[in-house]
């Protein structure tokens, strides 16, 4: 019997987690794509292991990867979103906080997720209803959300030309006395959520069919996070993503982004 769609992932993620980890602390060529942005010969190598597992075993879904784009059936309605390093700039400066990303869309629907931690030789996966971690000794543990870390992952990776929620909330004195904001710079923290290693995540941006974000949400809806805009409507009906172990810690996390927001729109 061939393996299940979340065996894939699974699969998938751990093959591209072990480039990773095989190349950590290493000398990197890097492809620069903007002046802090660039790949990574272990992007590029990663990527190419997990399109070969895609290829062996789902040879008629579609692919898109970050570094290689689109690839296989142009119908099919089924597509494996591919981010094979998510956290590059710490990688090349030997700073374990990464995640290599495979999630399986169908119709707009999350169907089956992976995301694997090199370093730390986890992974988190879900099927869309279990959702789970396995540890690098095999042993596997449901997730459970959780607001007890009072830690506030925020994504300041913005856009250069605009300004942008993050890296306001971080200086937001507000922000600071309820929670303790930390700034990991990969999806890795979209996965602690749904792990209960943080109370709640908050990215600007666009997130549909997002090749960074796709797999965290899906194992973080399916933990039962709360996952919104970022101002509290449903995820793609407006700008930035919010989610959150809990409703409680969510209405507080969006009390705290809206003046920010509002701020963004009115140009004050």
């Amino acid at each position: 019997m061939g393996l299940t769609d979340v065996e894939v992932a699974i699969s998938a993620a751990r093959a591209g987690a072990d480039v990773v980890a095989r190349n950590y602390g290493s000398e990197h060529v890097r492809f620069a794509k903007t002046s802090t942005d660039f790949a990574t010969e272990t992007d590029i190598a990663a990527e190419e292991v997990i399109v070969g597992v895609l290829q062996r075993h789902r040879p008629a879904d579609a692919r898109t990867g970050e570094e290689s784009g689109d690839s296989g059936s142009r119908t099919a309605s089924r597509r494996w979103l591919i981010d094979p390093l998510c956290g590059t700039l710490n990688f090349a400066a030997t700073t374990p906080l990464l995640a290599v990303n495979v999630a399986l869309i169908q119709n707009g629907r999350n169907v089956a997720a992976a995301v694997a931690d090199p370093i730390a030789g986890e992974l988190f996966w879900t099927d869309g209803s279990r959702t789970l971690v396995r540890r690098s000794d095999g042993t596997e543990q449901a997730l459970e959300p959780s607001p007890a870390s009072a830690l506030l992952e925020i994504n300041c990776d913005g856009p250069l030309d605009r300004p942008f929620v993050g890296g306001q909330l971080v200086h937001d004195r507000r922000v600071r006395a309820a929670y303790g904001p930390r700034v990991i710079s990969s999806t890795l923290g979209v996965a602690w959520v749904a792990a209960g290693r943080r109370a709640s995540y908050i990215s600007d941006g666009s997130f549909r069919n997002n090749v960074h974000f796709a797999a965290g949400i899906a194992i973080a809806e399916a933990a039962g996070c709360v996952v919104t805009d970022l101002a509290g409507d449903p995820l793609h009906t407006g700008r930035g993503l919010v989610i959150s172990a809990d409703p409680t810690t969510h209405v507080q996390v969006l009390a705290l982004v809206q003046p920010h927001l509002s701020a963004l729109v009115t140009g004050v």
